[in-house]
């Protein structure tokens, strides 16, 4: 086993365990550290496969600014310590169920697909076009998405100071 193999596995076992771990745990602070783990984990993926843009993006926006505004609507409404109720055993094998049916379903089309090797010709990566398409408004260009996002932070951030604001009686 070579070090990509090894940094794949374990960067898979990551994602699956921390998954798993997202979704039964019952204290919402661990269930977001949790979808942390996921979030790095798979920037760290796209890292291996050479996208490292997609890797700044997934870095950034989701585990450095989606996780982060969850951390603090916990935070600041003060439902650290909230535990979510049991989960009904009825509810449980219903989503097991679900869940191995995707999973055949997935297995079933991947291992039926023929994969080939493409024809496109690689092109050069040049960081000038790239830094000019990011701040182009034309077909392009990337300034209406980011702006777009940081509305939608920006909404987060006062929505979660809305929420936790006490009313004083």
């Amino acid at each position: 086993m070579n070090g990509n193999q090894f940094m794949f596995y374990m960067f898979a076992s990551v994602i699956i365990i921390s998954s798993i771990l997202t979704v039964t745990s019952r204290k919402i602070l661990r269930a977001a550290v949790y979808l942390l783990f996921v979030l790095v984990s798979t920037s760290g993926l796209y890292f291996m496969l050479n996208y490292q843009f997609l890797a700044a993006i997934q870095l950034t926006l989701y585990a450095g600014g989606i996780v982060v505004l969850i951390i603090f609507s916990i935070l600041l409404t003060s439902h650290i310590g909230e535990r979510f109720d049991l989960i009904k055993p009825q509810k449980s094998l219903f989503s097991a169920i679900a869940v191995i049916a995707g999973a055949v379903l997935c297995i079933i089309t991947i291992l039926n697909y023929k994969f080939s090797a493409g024809q496109a010709v690689a092109r050069e990566v040049n960081m000038n076009i790239i830094g000019k398409d990011l701040l182009s408004m034309e077909y392009n260009g990337f300034i209406l998405p980011f702006e777009v996002i940081s509305i939608l932070l920006l909404a987060a951030m006062i929505g979660s100071i809305v929420v936790a604001k006490k009313i004083k009686k």
